[in-house]
């Protein structure tokens, strides 16, 4: 992990070489990345769609160009055929982003402009890359805090991005930003118990498995549920609570604008680990989801603070960072307080209607899904032609 002492400017990013269209494979400019990136949201995650459609539009832009960049990385490590070259190339392409000069993706430059404009250091980005490579080596993790620095480097990275977004710069802040990322891997992982199996991966940690008497490589052969296995799972759910319980008394430290988004996707994410607690806590015969239905009603639920944690809040805001996130943090913190240059923080608009805002959402999203389904069907009716 890279630590402050290690921080010259050279690690926050230059402006934006402006390149002649024909250099960019035919793209238009910002407009149409920004369209890119805004697909690559929609098709990767409806949760952090349904939440990205609640922040100030500036700030909305910043955050799907965040997210195309670091989905777009995901998926190409996840690649089975991509392995450490891709990784190597991803470092290659972040190093030209930082330059200022990005690789012909319309991500890469939608992403260069928002390191820029907002001065995320490059340190928690390259934290994201350790994430992957992490991921590659196939590392096993043998403690709640090993898992916890990898829940670091590939959540915790994108929670204090974001926080930059937003133009948060206090350190208590962040470090809460930081939770909040903890928190959702550790969701994760515990959703995914028996896809990542299935798949050669295991997140979980070795000692609470060994406490279990379950024996880790038996478990890959042979992906199965057990009462042993509901256990551990239970156990980093509960672990996820206190991280999610952190992340909740920090969003009261971001601007006022953006605590709706944040909140409802803190809010979508719980919900998650509600649904693996009603499975038993079976995550690898059974796979945890929400409806859109659920998440409807925890975005309105959102609209306040969660009063499970205002006795806690105070304190809670003001806590240490988590030892895996406390370097990540303090550079971030670093430099975005030596920044003069950021751009100021979301404002508040004076006619925002929050009911008014959410039935629009509502519209946006019933519409969105008339169309995937129009093209769905006129999918199928293209493939059924071919093979007639």
């Amino acid at each position: 992990m890279t630590t402050l002492d290690t921080l010259p400017g050279k690690h926050l990013a230059r402006p934006l070489i402006r390149r002649p269209i024909l250099l960019n494979y035919g793209f238009s400019g910002e407009i149409e990345d920004e369209k890119a990136c805004s697909a690559a949201i929609r098709r990767g995650s409806k949760s952090f769609h349904l939440a990205s459609l609640l922040l100030p539009a500036q700030t909305r832009q910043a955050a799907r160009a965040l997210y195309a960049f670091c989905r777009h990385s995901d998926d190409l490590i996840d690649d089975p055929r991509s392995g450490m070259p891709a990784l190597t190339r991803l470092r290659q392409r972040l190093d030209l982003i930082y330059d200022g000069d990005p690789a012909p993706f319309a991500c890469d430059r939608a992403f260069s402009r928002v390191v820029h404009d907002h001065a995320i250091p490059k340190p928690v980005v390259e934290a994201l890359l350790d994430g992957f490579a992490m991921d590659l080596e196939g590392r096993r993790h043998e403690t709640i805090d090993d898992v916890k620095a990898y829940a670091t480097c590939v959540a915790s990275s994108v929670g204090l991005m974001m926080a930059s977004v937003m133009g948060v710069r206090d350190r208590a802040a962040l470090a809460r930003a930081a939770d909040l990322g903890i928190a959702m891997q550790l969701t994760n992982i515990a959703r995914d118990v028996g896809e990542d199996a299935r798949n050669g991966r295991l997140y979980l940690p070795l000692d609470w498995l060994g406490e279990q008497s379950i024996d880790a490589e038996a478990f890959l052969r042979e992906p199965r549920f057990s009462p042993a296995l509901g256990a551990v799972v239970e156990r980093l759910l509960d672990e996820a609570a206190r991280h999610y319980r952190l992340g909740h008394a920090g969003i009261r430290s971001l601007p006022k604008p953006c605590r709706h988004a944040i909140r409802t996707a803190a809010l979508v994410y719980e919900a998650i680990g509600t649904s693996i607690a009603a499975n038993g806590y079976d995550s690898v015969s059974k796979r945890a989801t929400t409806g859109l239905g659920t998440k409807i009603g925890l975005m309105i639920r959102a609209r306040y603070e969660d009063s499970r944690w205002t006795a806690m809040a105070i304190r809670d805001l003001h806590s240490r960072a988590d030892p895996a996130a406390r370097d990540l943090v303090t550079v971030s913190g670093s430099l975005q307080q030596g920044h003069a240059s950021l751009r100021p923080a979301a404002s508040e608009r004076k006619d925002d209607n929050t009911i008014g805002r959410v039935t629009g959402i509502l519209l946006r999203l019933n519409a969105e899904g008339r169309m995937q389904a129009l093209e769905r069907r006129r999918a199928a009716r293209d493939k059924a032609a071919t093979l007639a």
